[in-house]
């Protein structure tokens, strides 16, 4: 598909600074644009690109004044940044739209429904009594068990197993190898050592416009539900644990674990290979720094460290002491002499 910058600045209600009738077909970042490419600039500090980019068309800030001759034509918009998102969120859905239809070999069994404009990659597998909305786009490899709902517009990359009875809202996109449903790791230990399986035999329910990456697990809960709320963003190899529940609009890093019966709130910020230890409480708008330890529960607000985590100030000015300590032990050795010296 091309477009014209004149096209495009009605799509993002800018204003067109060179040529209008000038197309694209396809996009690229501004240090490495081609010719029939759109890029964008929104970071000062790759300013000097627009003088030397090859991209037909730009987009820029409206705050934007160049020094030099730009030979790319401009989209001026108030946030270019946001605006070359919603230009790949365009083209992305475009994309996706075409897939349609279900290819062979594939399984789905009795009493299945879908909705329209369905796909279903080859070597899928659809259990019974499942229902699936409208726009759902199910890529090949993928299992859906027995009596799962999937909302509208939802999206299984190549991989993604969800488990039965559980439930995915609308809008919600799963990257390859997600694993929805698995069980909790459920064990009572016997007297002799040995342990003995808990039956897991809740479910996984997951709110609208959740988005989850490659080769995340969520285990079903051992009772009632493992809950991601509305708007909750999981990056790549994150593991959620039996009946955790992560508030709306909360995002974690990759390689993140929590443990059992956790909660966390809203509006969450949560680096990398953070551990959250079991049945605690995380307040609402935390923010932990990655590779923190948390232990404890957490109330709204905090800023959190370290591990075991403690707040980011506290941590801020110890690790000045944490750096210097071989040298702080010295001088107290040193102290120490002086002081048994004068006695």
């Amino acid at each position: 598909m091309k477009f014209t910058a004149e096209q495009i600045a009605i799509v993002l209600d800018g204003k067109v600074l060179g040529d209008p009738s000038a197309a694209v077909s396809s996009f690229s970042k501004i240090e490495e644009g081609k010719a029939g490419t759109l890029t964008f600039l929104a970071n000062p500090k790759y300013e000097s690109y627009i003088y030397s980019t090859k991209a037909t068309i730009t987009i820029v800030n409206d705050s934007f004044v160049p020094d030099n001759e730009v030979n790319t034509t401009m989209i001026v918009v108030e946030d270019a940044y946001m605006a070359f998102t919603k230009l790949l969120t365009f083209y992305d859905q475009a994309r996706k739209d075409s897939k349609i239809g279900i290819e062979q070999p594939s399984t789905i069994l009795d009493h299945a429904r879908y909705g329209g404009n369905f796909y279903l990659g080859s070597f899928s597998y659809i259990g019974s009594n499942v229902i699936i909305g409208d726009n759902v786009k199910i890529y090949p490899n993928c299992f859906v068990g027995d009596n799962v709902i999937l909302g509208d517009n939802v999206t299984l990359f190549a991989g993604t197993k969800i488990y039965h009875e559980c439930i995915i809202g609308s809008n919600c996109i799963f990257h390859s190898g997600v694993i929805i449903g698995s069980d909790g790791f459920g064990f009572a230990p016997n007297a002799d050592g040995s342990y003995v399986k808990i039956p897991q035999i809740g479910n996984v329910i997951i709110e609208d416009n959740v988005e989850i990456g490659a080769s995340t697990t969520i285990d079903r809960a051992t009772m009632g539900s493992t809950i991601i709320r509305e708007g909750v963003k999981l990056d790549n190899q994150i593991q959620i644990a039996h009946n955790v529940e992560i508030g709306e609009n909360t995002v974690i890093a990759a390689q993140t674990g929590v443990a059992g019966s956790t909660k966390i709130g809203k509006n969450c910020v949560i680096g990398g290979q953070v551990g959250f230890a079991g049945h605690i409480t995380v307040g609402n708008n935390v923010r932990i720094q990655a590779q923190s330890g948390v232990g404890r529960n957490v109330k709204d607000n905090e800023i959190l460290q370290g591990s075991p985590s403690f707040t980011y100030s506290d941590y801020s000015k110890s690790y000045v002491h944490f750096k210097n300590l071989t040298k702080i032990v010295a001088e107290l050795e040193e102290l120490k002499k002086t002081i048994n010296k004068n006695k």
